[in-house]
């Protein structure tokens, strides 16, 4: 037996919270005034992804008014922490996961590149030989470019792993609750507002100029439909496996992979607007929509490849019935 209905209490506080304490994380950046310069956005940015960690916890706490005490093995359960079962697909997914992170962001510069928005260098690699010129004294003699690029491209599944303690912050409230609470409204359904709301948490960011540098309501409009887009890719990782896990190294993948574009544009390559061309903007939407047709081709969204134990256990009384 599954949920039948979405638990409105719980999913309000869980998204009240967040946004809310995404908000008062970011308060100091507003208060400063000096935007996308200030020292403290990096550290401000990694304390945020925590947030919707911490709006779990509360969501949880409000579950237990209908759902009783619960155990820690329920719990990791219903967040997809433990047990990865199946194992195999959990890890296998997981490490396709975090190959296809870089994948989307190169296939969506080659998208770029054929409309003319940029120019790539995959050869001389001149756009990145050129900022580490800069940035190296004089006299100084640095490996071959081509291995250097290697280098960083064969680094993303180490980074990826390197970042997976804050994609976690993020995950388990999105992925690991959210998306199964809103289970009841259907997959679909689950899948687009899960990820439209992850989206409109990033306002405090966005709203600076974090992003695509439009720091207004367009911004904001922008990373919620990225958002949703690579909300369902992450979240099939999640319902196909019954895991968190898949989504957080996918996350800290993609979070690794988002300069991919530095290392393969040319040095005299044009420079379009971050909306168009950031990691996150117009042209990667493109990918993530082919991505999310191959997999609905496929079949990856049909009932039966779908794990259904990611659900909520079924709503008790917090209080056994007394016999007799």
């Amino acid at each position: 037996m599954t949920a039948s209905r979405v638990d409105l209490p719980a999913v309000t506080v869980f998204a009240v919270s967040s946004v809310v304490l995404a908000w008062l994380v970011a308060l100091p950046l507003w208060l400063r005034g000096e935007g996308l310069t200030d020292i403290l956005l990096a550290p401000t940015a990694a304390a945020m992804m925590f947030t919707p960690a911490l709006a779990t916890v509360l969501a949880l706490l409000v579950q237990r008014r209908t759902r009783g005490r619960r155990g820690a093995r329920a719990v990791l359960r219903e967040l997809g922490m433990w047990p990865l079962r199946p194992a195999r697909r959990t890890v296998g997914v997981a490490v396709a996961m975090i190959v296809a992170m870089p994948l989307i962001l190169i296939v969506g510069l080659g998208v770029m590149a054929r409309t003319g928005a940029v120019t790539l260098d995959l050869t001389d690699f001149s756009g990145f030989a050129q900022a580490l010129q800069t940035g190296v004294p004089a006299g100084i003699e640095l490996p071959p470019v081509q291995l250097l690029v290697a280098l960083q491209l064969a680094s993303i599944p180490l980074a990826a792993v390197i970042n997976a303690p804050f994609a976690f912050g993020e995950e388990v409230g999105w992925r690991g609750w959210l998306l199964p609470a809103l289970r009841p409204l259907g997959t679909w359904p689950a899948l687009l507002v899960s990820g439209a709301f992850w989206g409109l948490w990033h306002a405090p960011l966005i709203l600076l100029g974090y992003n695509f540098a439009e720091p207004n309501p367009l911004g904001v409009v922008l990373m919620i439909v990225a958002c949703s887009l690579f909300g369902v890719i992450l979240g099939w990782s999640r319902l196909r496996t019954a895991s968190v896990w898949p989504a957080v190294f996918a996350h800290g993948a993609f979070n690794a992979s988002a300069g991919v574009g530095v290392l393969l544009v040319a040095a005299d390559s044009p420079v379009p607007s971050a909306a168009i061309a950031g990691p996150l903007g117009v042209m990667t939407w493109v990918v993530f929509a082919l991505a999310i047709g191959v997999l609905l081709v496929s079949g990856q969204f049909r009932g039966d490849r779908l794990q259904a134990e990611l659900r909520p256990d079924p709503v008790r009384p917090a209080v056994a019935p007394v016999s007799g």
